[in-house]
């Protein structure tokens, strides 16, 4: 009695094996990659001994990884070329800067508050690098406060403010004949969200306060609110051409993992 009741559980789990595996490979050719691949791992967890199915299970698996990377490497191809196609209409808004001295890659100004002009007044510009990382550059002119931090405030209150940037090259003095300056350079965490909040209240009063031994208080031109508004579209647009061609490249090695693995 015993080895009968082994031997029809036995061909009772071999039977349910091959039901699942039946469904895995269905769902696989529907496209629905997440069913196809819960049903093989429930063959190891409900059937362990239904080697088989297992075996077929796990080539099965391979299949499902290399259509799921072909697919993502779609997705990326069509998402890129739409992110390319609102790039080429968003470039002409920008000056393209560069010094082949000392700059492997150039910086894109926007045109609403021109970069050249931009010393001209106690003020922020900024720029985007080719590979979308944005800046801010607080500008104070004719002051010495020795300012390292600002803070955009809306006349209700709402305000960002950056954190403090000391080090050489990002935070400067120098003087004209004319005049005197102070230019700080915030990016990546430093900036903190300034130029997403100046995007937000873009069609709002807004004043920017430079913050340093004594603070200075200045408002804000809708020519210069434009200037950072477009410099965090064209941001936000080429990270995303970033990240979608850094997907697409992994897809496109992990497909050829495994075909060499299938070699």
């Amino acid at each position: 009695m015993f080895l009968f009741s082994l031997l029809l559980f036995s061909c009772s789990g071999n039977k349910g094996a091959k039901e699942y595996l039946a469904d895995a490979g269905k769902a696989y050719q529907d496209g629905n990659y997440e069913l196809a691949k819960l049903k093989i791992d429930s063959i190891k967890i409900l059937f362990p001994k239904s080697f088989d199915e297992i075996n077929a299970g796990f080539a099965l698996m391979q299949d499902i990884r290399m259509a799921e990377n072909r697919r993502n490497i779609s997705y990326c191809d069509s998402m890129l070329r739409e992110k390319y196609t609102q790039l080429d209409q968003m470039l002409p808004r920008f000056d393209y800067i560069r010094d082949e001295r000392y700059q492997e890659f150039g910086e894109y100004y926007s045109k609403a508050y021109p970069y050249q002009s931009s010393l001209s007044r106690s003020g922020l510009r900024s720029g985007v690098r080719e590979k979308g990382e944005l800046f801010i550059e607080s500008i104070l002119s004719g002051n010495a406060i020795k300012h390292n931090k600002i803070k955009i405030s809306t006349k209700d209150r709402n305000y960002a403010e950056t954190l403090p940037v000391t080090s050489d090259g990002l935070n400067y003095q120098f003087k004209t004949i004319d005049n005197s300056y102070e230019i700080v350079r915030f990016s990546g965490k430093s900036e903190n969200g300034v130029a997403g909040f100046i995007y937000t209240f873009r069609d709002y009063p807004l004043s920017v306060q430079f913050i340093g031994n004594r603070t200075i208080t200045v408002g804000m031109s809708d020519a210069l609110k434009k200037g950072v508004s477009d410099s965090f579209e064209l941001s936000s647009l080429l990270l995303d051409i970033e990240q979608l061609k850094l997907e697409k490249e992994k897809s496109e090695a992990l497909i050829r993992y495994l075909e060499s693995r299938n070699k």
